[in-house]
């Protein structure tokens, strides 16, 4: 059955509306090739989007000519805010954006282990609204948080876990309760692969894992253009994976013994010790991503033994770090694995190599490895993502015309 001219007008304005977001500022000429419509209905569309407020001109493009086709035409990306929030063991990060996704306002700030839940709260929220309104009067429409941790993959929520602080789970529910705008909750390592996605190592791929190796270690499951969540939310938990080279099995309520022992960044920087390699991690960053960097520069420009030695350390770490990537390799088959966070990061590509050509001899799967882009900004970059789309979807789908 045919769409009725309400519903056709409504996709159409919807197609415009995503062009408009993903190219930038656009005239009526260039959405008529791009859209394939006629110009008569281009005209109409454009028309439509600017009296909803949705679309205004930003500019004209240079052509002595002067009319509709010389307009350029943009969308409008103050009409609300949206804001990214990266909950971490002990800080969170604050980003607030416009429409398109450009950062208007930032923070940061570190929270002690000894600071009591609702004081936590507390400073955290603080801390958003001071960010947002740095930003400007716009409201926020959506927030998006990343968090270590279950998400509930039927009701969104943040479970209950433990090893992490009570003020995680406390803060997604009070900024619930407190805020007019949108607030949605996603693991952070699920976050940072559809940045890595969208923006990243991973750009055009629809079926990947992410391996997230930062303070700890986690993964994110992309199959067929979907991400696997798992039936309690927990697919990619790689920390509890057993693994050899550990003196126990991990167990139910800690992941000790796993392979978290091995490449998360206290493990990490256990097996730098042993070769002598030595760092100072920036604020808020793990060490391990220090570590790898120092060794990373090391083995290309350090002389003689120096070199060596950071070169053996990047091949044990390689090894360690292909031990996880075999088993999923072997359970997923899924073609790429992303080495994100910050210490995939500070790899590059020179860790990201070692790993790909230890995975090669351990499975007849073809895996390439790629060196995360985005590092530890990726959850913060993915949360700005989750809430522009939720945005979007609300706001640029102009209600269908009567007729």
């Amino acid at each position: 059955m045919a769409a009725s001219p309400s519903t056709a007008r409504a996709i159409n304005d919807r197609l415009a509306l995503r062009l408009l977001q993903q190219e930038g500022p656009l005239t009526a000429a260039q959405l008529k090739t791009l859209t394939g419509l006629s110009r008569p209905t281009v005209a109409d569309l454009v028309e439509r989007l600017q009296e909803s407020g949705l679309v205004r001109v930003v500019g004209e493009t240079g052509d002595r000519r002067r009319g509709p086709n010389a307009r350029l035409y943009g969308i409008v990306a103050d009409r609300a805010h949206l804001a990214a929030l990266d909950v971490r063991t002990h800080s969170v990060s604050v980003v607030v954006a416009d429409l398109l996704g450009e950062t208007l306002a930032e923070a940061v700030l570190p929270i002690g282990s000894d600071t009591a839940t609702e004081a936590a709260v507390e400073r955290a929220v603080a801390l958003l609204e001071r960010t947002a309104g740095k930003a400007g009067p716009v409201p926020l429409h959506s927030v998006g948080i990343g968090a270590p941790g279950l998400v509930d993959p039927v009701t969104g929520e943040l479970r209950d876990s433990s090893g992490l602080p009570a003020w995680h789970r406390r803060l997604v529910a009070v900024l619930q309760e407190r805020l007019p705008a949108t607030v949605l909750v996603e693991n952070e390592t699920n976050l940072a692969a559809l940045a890595e996605q969208r923006l990243g190592a991973a750009r055009g791929q629809d079926t990947f894992v992410l391996l997230w190796l930062g303070h700890g270690v986690g993964a994110a499951v992309v199959l067929d253009g979907k991400l696997r969540r798992g039936a309690s939310g927990g697919a990619g938990e790689i920390g509890f994976l057993p693994v050899p080279g550990t003196s126990r099995l991990p167990s139910a309520i800690a992941c000790d013994g796993g392979f978290h022992t091995l490449a998360g960044s206290a493990g990490v920087a256990e097996l730098a010790a042993r070769y002598g390699i030595t760092a100072v991690p920036a604020p808020q960053e793990p060490p391990s991503a220090a570590l790898v960097r120092t060794a990373v520069g090391a083995a290309g420009d350090a002389p003689g033994e120096e070199a060596r030695s950071a070169a053996a350390f990047l091949d044990d770490l390689a090894e360690r770090l292909a031990l996880g990537a075999a088993a999923v390799s072997a359970v997923l088959d899924p073609g790429r694995i992303v080495l994100a966070g910050e210490a995939g990061h500070a790899g590059g590509e020179a860790l990201a190599a070692r790993v790909e050509d230890r995975l090669a001899a351990m499975t007849p799967l073809r895996t390439e490895v790629r060196a995360g882009a985005l590092g530890g900004a990726g959850v913060l970059r993915g949360a700005l993502l989750t809430a522009r789309d939720a945005a979007q979807d609300e706001l640029f789908a102009p209600q269908p015309v009567n007729g």
